[in-house]
């Protein structure tokens, strides 16, 4: 089978309409503005009304690729959501947007990998148009953290927002995939992870007491790890498409953590102002995160037909990966 091009043709995302600041947080938090902004660039995150789910927010950035692609539901061959917050354990996600939708005989499925979602949808999807097997897909990173935060604990509680972003994917002559660069290590699972969220240990009235089905994380390990890794899957998807640091226009990180993404930068010499960082409105969005700057910054006309992109993310898991692709007309 011989592989076609790919290009993105349509973006689009969207964010709850509650937001919540520092100084909010502040309000029931031993914490600042000021602390939370030095240690992680946020300053204000969305978190869904307690009757907003992931596929609302998935739905909107849905339609918004969709207008900007000027293209309809049923002419998306598939649906992808990444998501670690679906809807329910089953249907997936992605099915219930595509119904939603209006397209609700087309094949749909999630991938759940955390914050390294969208690199790894973005990867599936580009091989699934590449390879013929569906001429036009539809890849949506979207979360409702807050459903699973422990809004009393500091660490995790001032991270982590809700959002969704959402691309459109079809064949092209001219392919705007490069290379992509995945990895995993769940030989600690616990240092990013919700501990009674399946089968190994079912959520019942001990963990709900415990709060133990909600986000857990050993922050300092995974700062270390997320530099390093994010660094070394840039480095190697680079080197597969046979690209130096020199040629990347954008940077496009996970919005993990500002020091992450200043360190990560620096290490790949790209300037400031080719980094894109929206970090101090959105949070941590996990699968979310990228999809939506990249939206944003396609939107802004920032990004211009030729340019090379490096998106890059690690997660829980712990998972991580980058890809490198070309911006085509």
């Amino acid at each position: 089978m011989s592989l076609r091009g790919v290009k993105i043709v349509g973006v689009g995302h969207h964010a709850p309409a509650h937001v919540v600041t520092n100084v909010d947080l502040e309000q029931w938090l031993d914490t600042s503005d000021e602390w939370i902004t030095t240690r992680t660039g946020m300053k204000r995150r969305h978190w869904a009304s307690p009757d907003e789910a992931t596929s609302d927010l998935a739905l909107a950035a849905a339609q918004g690729a969709l207008r900007y692609a000027n293209l309809r539901p049923t002419d998306i061959d598939c649906f992808i959501v990444c998501t670690v917050t679906p809807d329910y354990y089953f249907p997936a996600t992605a099915c219930l947007v595509a119904a939603r939708l209006g397209a609700k005989d087309k094949p749909a499925f999630d991938i759940s990998i955390a914050c390294s979602g969208f690199i790894y949808g973005l990867t599936v999807a580009s091989g699934l148009v590449r390879s013929g097997v569906y001429p036009r897909v539809m890849l949506i990173g979207a979360e409702t953290l807050s459903k699973i935060l422990n809004k009393a604990d500091r660490s995790t509680a001032i991270l982590f927002g809700d959002g969704a972003g959402a691309v459109i994917l079809e064949t092209s002559e001219e392919n705007s995939f490069l290379s992509s660069e995945l990895g995993s290590d769940a030989s600690r699972p616990e240092m990013l992870y919700v501990r009674s969220s399946g089968s190994r240990h079912p959520i019942d009235h001990a963990a709900l007491d415990e709060s133990l089905n909600l986000i857990h994380m050993q922050g300092r390990e995974v700062f270390k790890s997320a530099v390093t890794k994010m660094i070394s899957a840039t480095d190697k998807a680079l080197a597969k498409a046979r690209l130096n640091k020199s040629d990347v226009t954008f940077l496009i990180p996970h919005q993990a953590n500002k020091r992450i993404i200043d360190a990560a930068a620096h290490y790949l010499e790209v300037p400031s102002d080719k980094v894109v960082t929206n970090i101090h409105e959105y949070g941590n969005t996990s699968a979310a995160s990228i999809p939506i700057a990249l939206s944003e910054t396609v939107h802004a006309g920032k990004i211009k037909p030729g340019n090379v992109i490096v998106f890059v993310a690690f997660g829980g898991g712990l998972s991580w990966g980058a890809v490198a692709w070309r911006w085509a007309a």
